[in-house]
């Protein structure tokens, strides 16, 4: 069987459509949560792919809507929603970019029970869903995929959440870029080989 990021992401649409994917319960009962990695170079074929697959209409066909979150656009939105952005490139600007990942990590409260991202995420996610969450690599060090994935666990037990992850996961640890240690993480199942 061929292995290219182009039959990768022909097989992920394959599984998603399977109805035994989206009931799959793992050995705690709980629902899917599975890692997409791909070679960063590969970013934007996802992208095109994701966005293709968005507007197909799985409602209709398959009895399931996908439900796709990029992470940055979301962000982006909050910080706008706050009327701090502006406030953030100054602050960047004057105190650097470790910093400003600090503050704008706290505005988000991504270790909480009330972060943004996580609340967004579970009111915008209907019953029969399967759940795309893209943007990692633009978030990155804002958001580390591990903390979400934690704190979406504890939120979202409902429908399968795919992360689409540019780097690599070999079912413990998440390296960004394929070189960057994004965290441990050994909830989810890898999607795709």
């Amino acid at each position: 069987m061929k292995n290219t990021i182009y039959d990768r992401l022909d097989r992920l649409e394959e599984v998603i459509k399977r109805k035994d994917f989206r009931e799959k319960k793992g050995l705690g009962n709980e629902v899917g949560y599975f890692i997409f990695d791909y070679p960063e170079k590969y970013e934007l074929i996802v992208r095109e792919r994701i966005e293709y697959l968005k507007n197909k209409n799985f409602l209709l066909t398959e009895g399931f809507e996908l439900i796709v979150f990029d992470l940055y656009d979301m962000l982006i939105e909050i910080l706008e929603r706050e009327q701090v952005i502006d406030a953030c490139y100054m602050f960047e600007k004057k105190k650097g970019f470790e910093q400003i990942v600090k503050a704008v990590g706290s505005l988000l409260k991504l270790t909480e029970k009330d972060c943004a991202l996580i609340e967004h995420i579970k009111k915008n996610t209907p019953e029969n869903s399967v759940v795309f969450i893209t943007g990692v690599g633009k978030c990155y060090p804002i958001i580390r995929s591990h903390s979400l994935l934690n704190n979406l666990h504890l939120s979202i037990d409902h429908v399968p959440v795919v992360l689409f992850f540019p780097g690599k996961y070999d079912g413990n640890s998440l390296l960004l870029f394929s070189e960057i240690d994004d965290g441990n993480y050994y909830r989810a199942f890898k999607l795709i080989e």
